[in-house]
């Protein structure tokens, strides 16, 4: 076979250009390339770092003004309870003002109410008394024949009405 005849001949020659393109690969790509590979993820790295710190900058900030807001709506809030409670204070006094001069309007219609009414009963029980002594004379008069005085009658009529 003439391809393996050859080797020989050819063996040294091809040993030296694989020498040298290893070299050249070496060369190239590891002195070349890889700086720059290793730039540009040290590159990548700080970039990274640095939108990392801005990031933990921006939630500091983020958080010191949530604080802030949260403690604006505190005060506000507690503004809110105190004149909620203010106003209620205002309208309880009103209220009870409002209450206390019904109460004796109340009161005093009351106490004319009730005059009026022992008054009426008063009347009442006077005009009973005198419509039951006018019937005890009638019938009286009618069952025994006799005719009684008005003040015997009225004396009796109230002793009974007294015991009931």
């Amino acid at each position: 076979m003439p391809q393996l005849s050859q080797i020989g001949e050819i063996y040294a020659s091809q040993l030296f250009w694989l020498a040298i393109v290893f070299a050249a690969i070496y060369f190239g790509i590891g002195r070349a390339m890889v700086p720059r590979i290793e730039r540009t993820i040290d590159d990548r790295a700080a970039r990274i770092s640095g939108d990392l710190a801005a990031a933990q900058a921006a939630r500091t900030a983020a958080a010191g003004s949530d604080e802030t807001y949260e403690s604006g709506l505190d005060a506000a809030r507690a503004q809110a309870m105190k004149t909620v409670g203010e106003a209620q204070a205002r309208a309880t006094a009103a209220t009870e003002a409002r209450i206390k001069t019904s109460d004796a309007d109340t009161e005093a219609k009351l106490h004319a109410a009730t005059q009026r009414l022992a008054t009426s009963k008063s009347q009442a029980l006077a005009e009973v008394e005198g419509a039951t002594v006018e019937a005890v004379q009638a019938i009286v008069a009618k069952l025994s024949g006799v005719s009684i005085d008005r003040a015997a009658a009225e004396t009796r009529v109230k002793a009974e009405l007294a015991h009931g």
